[in-house]
């Protein structure tokens, strides 16, 4: 029976209507998206537009609220990773997912290996077809070695020669380049051409701007888990993606604020990092707060961790007040008066497991405790009244942190810093993650602080945030400072610009 014909602009896949929504959170809203065979489609958004999740529905990981996937025009589903893989669906990660103490040929064959005649793995063939494989993208890599002897260029290449093991249709590249040389990008786009010319439909993920028009022959634009617009790279400008990438008006949920700052809190100078990022040079006053803006591998929270002590700068150092220090530990940073609330609350925040009460008291035993033992009432009495200030949601102080919203999580891990009576609190991405009467009762208490002397430095990859928040907001790209921009200065435009690295940093602060 002769295999039905399909019309040459019918996608090889495409979603329709596809919602996703978590507790607390609606990640997709009803979006679209069409993948053609022989082109490039850019898939372009800020951070928490809804990107991820998209690929993580193509591939199986997450299954739709709502919504339809088609492939070559029939209706099917992805309800296993294994099903995406069958489909000819594979995704290449900036985090490649291989596994560093298997070789070259057994991450390339990993679950689908050629076997022999008596069902075990054919090592011969195995090592003969990865050859094949690799030279059929260009990479000179002995299949025999192990996956931990490469680096991260060679690895984005056996990730693509798996995908091209299991004769993948669609290719999900999602921040390739990240963290890439010059001459290793070049490479990565000659391949993406070999790609292309072999009629593999790609999806293209990046903030890069200048990539985004080399390669890419359509686009899709995701903001807030809904679909702006999509079309041919050729009918649009760089600056209609931008203006549709960050083209909402600052949320009135942001607090009028005073702007009268103080003396310098916190001067860094020089601090640079071996990998992460070079030259940082700031200072920081009293009553202000410090706005960082930065895309994918900006090196922002980098930084911070750097500043707060979880790992050592390569060169530069700090004036905290009249005292200049190397900050080489968190017990030096917090000695100085310097806290950190960091982007992943769950893992590096909270202590799940352990009572509400306890975690904010966690850093203050000597105020709770007498002659080594902890005093339960002034434990109750610190964490009561923290919390209080930042209207914590929850049942009692006894409740375990883990059974909060990711609301309350946030709220628990600021009141924690701020029973230590800092100087400086940084807060990385303070209101990632959780719904919107949280997100106005952090940015309440991010002014009052700031009102009250406290230095503030938040790290936001929402704009309206940076707007709506900063005083001044820093700009990093690649682990250095590309733009400043005063209050008056900031546009969603010029920050995207800037982080894109398209070099627009008109009305940059001196």
């Amino acid at each position: 029976m002769q295999a039905p014909s399909i019309p040459p602009e019918t996608p090889v896949l495409r979603l329709s209507g596809i919602a996703k929504s978590f507790p607390g959170v609606r990640a997709l809203s009803g979006v679209s998206l069409e993948l053609h065979a022989g082109e490039v489609t850019a898939l372009v958004g800020e951070n928490g537009a809804g990107k991820s999740t998209m690929v993580k529905i193509l591939t199986g990981i997450y299954q739709p609220d709502s919504g339809t996937i088609a492939v070559d025009g029939v209706e099917t589903r992805f309800p296993t990773a294994s099903a995406a893989a069958e489909a000819g669906v594979t995704a290449i990660h900036q985090e490649t997912v291989l596994f560093d103490e298997l070789t070259v040929a057994e991450n390339i064959f990993l679950g689908h290996a050629p076997r022999t005649r008596f069902g075990l793995i054919d090592r011969a063939a195995m090592l003969r077809e990865a050859r094949a494989l690799l030279a059929r993208i260009g990479a000179e890599l002995d299949p025999a070695i192990r996956l931990r002897d490469l680096g991260i260029a060679n690895k984005h290449l056996v990730a693509i020669a798996r995908a091209l093991s299991i004769d993948a249709r669609v290719v999900i590249m999602d921040e390739p380049t990240a963290a890439l040389s010059y001459k290793e990008i070049e490479e990565l786009y000659d391949l993406v051409a070999r790609l292309k010319a072999e009629g593999k439909a790609i999806l293209f993920i990046s903030h890069k701007f200048d990539e985004i028009f080399r390669i890419a022959d359509r686009w899709t634009v995701f903001r807030d888990g809904e679909l702006v617009g999509a079309g041919h790279m050729r009918d649009v400008t760089e600056g209609q993606l931008v203006q549709m990438m960050v083209g909402r008006p600052v949320d009135q949920i942001f607090p009028k604020r005073q702007h009268s700052l103080g003396a310098p809190v916190l001067t860094v100078a020089g601090y640079s990092h071996a990998t992460e990022f070079e030259d940082i040079n700031f200072t920081l006053h009293r009553g202000e707060i410090l706005g960082f803006y930065g895309l994918v591998g900006a090196g922002r929270s980098e930084f911070m961790q750097a500043l707060f002590g979880i790992t050592r700068p390569s060169k530069g150092a700090c004036r905290v007040g009249d005292r200049v220090v190397v900050i080489r530990s968190t017990a030096e940073a917090i000695a100085q008066g310097i806290v950190y609330v960091p982007e992943d609350r769950g893992r590096q925040g909270a202590v799940k497991g352990l009572p509400i009460y306890q975690n904010v008291t966690l850093p203050s035993l000597r105020r709770t405790s007498r002659h080594g033992f902890l005093r339960l009432a002034q434990e109750f009495a610190l964490a009561r009244e923290y919390t209080e200030r930042l209207d914590l949601r929850a049942a009692s102080l006894d409740q375990d942190v883990g059974l909060l919203s990711g609301g309350n999580q946030q709220k628990v891990v600021i009141a924690k810093w701020l029973a230590m009576k800092p100087r400086v609190i940084i807060l990385d991405e303070p209101t990632k993650g959780i719904d919107i009467g949280s997100k106005a009762a952090v940015h309440e208490f991010m002014a009052e602080l700031a009102a009250q002397g406290l230095a503030v430095i938040m790290v936001s990859s929402e704009i309206p945030e940076v707007l709506g928040m900063s005083d001044r907001v820093i700009v990093m790209r690649e682990g250095r400072m590309v733009a400043e921009f005063a209050k008056d200065r900031m546009t969603p435009e010029r920050l995207v610009r800037a982080a894109a690295g398209l070099a627009d940093t008109t009305g940059a602060a001196a």
